[in-house]
């Protein structure tokens, strides 16, 4: 409404001055510059003429000169004359003109003013200054709903992975068995909050992790915290509730550099309206790197959409230009094939080298960054030696690294389902 107010003020002040400019009559007795000045020359050929009947009385002229300078004066008083009516005021136009011409003036700038803010503007919008938009943000953020409501939302969990080797589904099963038996047991809880998440069900995951904090108390560290806030967003598709958002308070708290409960936190303040606050968060997670760290892509490919909704003109820094590393035996990471034929090999050699294979792909991975297809390989083969725990810490980094590029996270995708580790 105070928009309005000072729209239409502004256009009606610009109506009446407008008006008060055609409607008032001429002062045609205060005649302008040129006016006067030729009056003036008026009266001094006047004086002349008067001057010269004079000197033609007194017999200083003849009066041959003095009819050639009569004649000259009358001719420049005649002009002066002539440029004077010329440079006269005009008359005024009639009245009901004037008004007429006002009138559709004003409705032409009223018009115009309306028809261009429809046009350009955001008609209907609300007035919303920085206080206002910071309360509703506070409110929509407690508003929001409980991490429950949030999973009630979600599709039931249809399940383990149909790719799941048999025998992993059974010792998931046998470490939930053996957790119910002994439920304050620190590491069988660890355990099955990890693959319970690898197989996708995230409910039992965080459940499980929610216990361990409780038995840890204050000796719980920020990655156990930020590990709890990373399951709790995963079983609720995504969102940021009151409990993923306490977790990572927590975390903060004791490390208050942490990069990942950042990173978090910045999309729960853009989850909740307040873009300003996620960018400080990313701009200073990106800008402090590493650009091998699982979120750095993410925040790269977001962080330009956010500066805009805070109202930042930023462009991000260019993302890494890595080479492509040359496909040489034992660099680009052993194969499935690598390792069926080292099955004529002896049981502790055959180890040792798939084993150091594995960690010279892991490596170079982690340090210079790889192809998806060599991530994928790196799945592949730990699915393969049984190590489907760090395969499927490998498949939660790579969904990070790759969730801004679909077509190679369904690569990735492809060997974590192979290896049992994801849907």
């Amino acid at each position: 409404m105070a928009f309005w107010l000072i729209i239409g003020a502004t256009t009606l002040a610009t109506i009446l001055v407008l008006a008060r400019k055609m409607l008032r009559p001429r002062d045609i007795s205060a005649p302008v510059d040129e006016v006067s000045k030729l009056s003036s020359d008026m009266k001094v050929y006047r004086d002349q003429l008067s001057e010269l009947d004079r000197d033609l009385a007194r017999g200083t002229v003849s009066p041959q000169d003095a009819d050639r300078a009569r004649i000259e004066i009358s001719r420049r008083l005649l002009e002066a004359d002539k440029a004077a009516q010329a440079k006269a005021t005009p008359e005024d136009a009639p009245e009901g003109v004037s008004r007429l011409v006002m009138a559709v003036s004003a409705a032409t700038i009223a018009c115009g003013a309306i028809g261009l803010y429809w046009l350009m503007g955001s008609p209907g919008y609300q007035d919303l200054g920085r206080e206002k938009r910071i309360a509703m943000s506070q409110e929509m953020r407690d508003s929001r709903p409980s991490q429950t409501a949030a999973e009630a939302d979600m599709p039931p969990w249809p399940g383990p992975p149909v790719e799941a080797p048999a025998d992993y589904l059974e010792l998931i099963q046998g470490l939930r068995d053996a957790v119910a038996k002994n439920p304050d047991d620190p590491r069988g809880l660890d355990l099955l909050a990890q693959h319970e998440a690898a197989i996708g069900n995230m409910v039992a995951a965080r459940t499980a992790m929610g216990h361990l904090l409780e038995i840890k108390g204050q000796s719980a560290t920020a990655d156990d915290y930020v590990r709890q806030a990373d399951l709790l967003v995963n079983a609720a598709g995504g969102f940021i509730s009151h409990e993923a958002e306490t977790m990572l308070k927590n975390a903060l708290e004791r490390d208050p550099r942490h990069q990942l409960a950042r990173y978090y936190t910045g999309l729960m303040f853009a989850q909740n309206g307040r873009p300003d606050m996620g960018f400080r968060l990313w701009r200073g997670l990106l800008e402090e790197g590493p650009d091998t760290a699982i979120w750095w892509t993410s925040v790269r490919s977001q962080i330009g959409s956010l500066a805009a909704h805070a109202g930042v003109d930023y462009t991000p820094p260019d993302a890494p230009t890595r080479p492509v590393a040359p496909v040489m035996p034992g660099l680009s990471g052993p194969s499935a094939e690598d390792v069926d034929a080292a099955q004529d090999m002896s049981e502790e050699d055959r180890r040792a080298m798939i084993q150091g294979m594995i960690e010279q792909l892991s490596d170079r991975l982690a340090t210079e960054g790889g192809t998806p297809d060599e991530w994928a390989r790196l799945i592949s083969v730990l699915g393969v030696v049984g190590n489907t725990e760090r395969a499927a810490a490998i498949w939660g980094e790579a969904q990070t690294l790759f969730a801004a590029r679909p077509e190679a996270l369904a690569k990735v995708r492809a060997a974590a389902k192979q290896a049992g580790v994801a849907q």
